[in-house]
C-alpha cells in the first residue's frame, strides 16, 4: 500500500511511546521506509534498539552526533509522523522551537505532518494546549486523536494516543492524497436489508458486508469523503467513513436520498432484500398448532431504480455489484443497462471460496463497452483496491471530450 514511501517518526516523551513500537512494525509492512528520532524523554520510556530492530535503521536521537542528519531526513520524508505527541513538543512546534534532534528535524520537513497527541486530560483541555493545536492545524498539521479512555494516571477521559491502527490508517490516507477520489463525496452501501415479519423474525439476504466495507475504507484512504450505509451486520465499520446505520430497504433508501446530495460516486455494495411484508405483526406469531405459516410478501424498493434520476442530474458516477446464479454476464449486463450503472462487478453465488460471508471473491468488471477485466480470486480488499483503481481511471475521464474520453477507454489496458 505504501511501497517506496518514506515516513518520518518523532517520538516524543510520552508513556504511549511502546504503541509507536507498533506503529513502526504497521508502516513497514505496508512497504514504507521508516526514520525514527527520539527525544531524550522518550528514550526514557522505549529503548532505542527497540526501534532500530523494528525499523531496521539508525535511530537519530543527538543533533550532535550527525549536525546535517535532521536537513537530510527532513528533505527525504513524505509523511512526518509526532507520535505519541506530548503538550511540551506541540508547544514547540507551534512556536518554531528547534532544540534538539526531533524538533531541528519537524522544522526542516517539507511534507505533511501528522501529530498524534497523548497526555492527561486537563493538559489536553489546558487553553495554552488548545491555542498551540490550533495553530498547528492553521497551518495544516493533520491531528489525530486524542481518545478518550483510562489514561496511564487511572483518569477518565480524552488524552490516549490513537491506536496504531487507527494512526496507520490516517497517514496511509494523507500518502495517497493525490487520488481523483480526494475531497469528492462517495456514498457506499454495505450489509443486508432486514424485511420484518414480526418483532423477532424477517426476511433477509445473506451478507457479511465485508465488500462494502472494504470498499468504504478504500475510498477513504484515496482522500474521498465517505458516506457509508450500513445494514445490520458483526463486522464493525472502517476507521474513517461517516457511518449512517439502517436496518431496512425503506430506511436505506430513505438515507440514499439524503446522501447522494452533493455525491460523486455511489457503490451500491449492499445486499438489499427484494421483498418485504406490508404489514408485519406486532406481536411475536405463535407456532401453535398450525404446521403452515403463510406470510404474503411484496416487492421492495429498487433502490438503483429510485435513485436513477437523482444519480443522473447530479452525475453520480454508479458502482453495482450483481449476485448470480446463471448466465452472469448476461445479467449483469442487463442490470447495467437497465438500472443506470457505469460500472458493475459480478460474481456468482454458490461458491465457498468466494461472495456473500468468504473473505475472498472473484468478481468480473463491466461497462458499457462491455466486459473490462475478470480478476482472479483475491482477498476482498485486494478486489475493493482494483475496484478503485477502475474508479480512478473512469473519473478521471469525466471532463474530457466524449471522442477522446472513448478513445482513452479504448485503449485502457486491461490489466489496469
Amino acid at each position: 500500500m505504501l511501497d517506496g514511501r518514506r515516513v518520518l517518526l518523532v517520538v516524543s516523551g510520552g508513556i504511549a511511546a511502546y504503541k509507536s513500537a507498533i506503529l513502526v512494525r504497521r508502516l513497514r509492512r505496508s512497504g514504507a521506509r521508516v526514520d525514527v528520532v527520539m527525544t531524550a524523554s522518550a528514550e526514557k520510556m522505549v529503548g532505542v534498539t527497540t526501534f532500530q530492530a523494528l525499523s531496521g535503521r539508525p535511530v537519530l536521537t543527538d543533533l550532535w552526533t550527525e549536525p546535517l542528519a535532521h536537513v537530510e531526513l527532513g528533505r527525504a520524508a513524505d509523511l512526518a509522523i509526532v507520535a505519541p505527541a506530548t503538550a511540551n513538543i506541540m508547544a514547540k512546534m507551534a512556536n518554531g522551537i528547534a532544540d534538539d534532534m526531533a524538533t531541528s528535524t519537524l522544522l526542516a520537513v517539507a511534507c505533511p505532518v501528522m501529530v498524534c497527541p497523548a497526555m492527561n486530560l486537563r493538559m489536553w483541555d489546558h487553553p495554552a494546549t488548545r491555542h498551540n493545536v490550533e495553530a498547528l492545524v492553521a497551518r495544516g498539521v493533520h491531528v489525530v486523536g486524542p481518545e478518550d479512555g483510562e489514561l496511564a494516571e487511572g483518569e477518565e477521559g480524552p488524552g490516549r494516543m490513537s491506536e496504531p491502527d487507527s494512526i496507520f490508517l490516517a497517514a496511509a490516507r494523507v500518502l495517497r492524497q493525490g487520488s481523483p477520489l480526494a475531497g469528492r463525496k462517495v456514498v457506499v452501501t454495505a450489509g443486508p436489508t432486514l424485511a420484518p415479519v414480526d418483532p423477532v423474525r424477517f426476511l433477509g439476504n445473506r451478507s457479511s458486508g465485508r465488500m462494502g466495507l472494504a470498499m468504504a475504507s478504500a475510498a477513504w484512504l484515496r482522500g474521498a469523503d465517505v458516506v457509508l450505509i450500513a445494514g445490520p451486520m458483526a463486522l464493525e465499520p472502517p476507521h474513517g467513513p461517516r457511518v449512517v446505520r439502517v436496518e431496512t430497504s425503506i430506511e436505506m433508501a430513505e438515507a440514499l436520498d439524503r446522501e447522494l446530495e452533493g455525491a460523486s460516486v455511489l457503490v451500491m455494495a449492499a445486499a438489499v432484500s427484494d421483498f418485504l411484508v406490508p404489514s408485519p405483526s406486532e406481536k411475536k406469531i405463535k407456532r401453535g398448532d398450525q404446521d403452515v405459516l403463510e406470510v404474503r410478501f411484496e416487492a421492495g424498493p429498487d433502490l438503483l431504480v429510485s435513485t436513477r434520476e437523482q444519480r443522473e442530474k447530479g452525475g453520480v458516477f454508479t458502482l453495482g455489484f450483481a449476485l448470480e446464479t446463471e448466465d452472469p454476464i448476461g445479467n449483469a449486463r442487463k442490470k447495467l443497462e437497465d438500472k443506470g450503472l457505469d460500472l458493475v462487478a459480478v460474481n456468482e453465488a454458490g461458491r465457498p471460496d468466494r461472495g456473500v460471508e468468504a473473505e475472498t471473491n472473484q468478481v468480473t468488471l463491466l461497462d458499457a463497452q462491455g466486459v473490462v477485466e475478470e480478476l482472479p480470486l483475491m482477498s476482498k480488499v485486494d478486489v475493493a483496491e482494483r475496484l478503485l483503481e477502475y474508479l480512478e481511471k473512469y473519473l478521471s475521464l469525466i471532463h474530457i471530450s466524449e471522442p477522446t474520453r472513448q478513445y482513452c477507454q479504448s485503449r485502457m489496458p486491461a490489466s489496469a
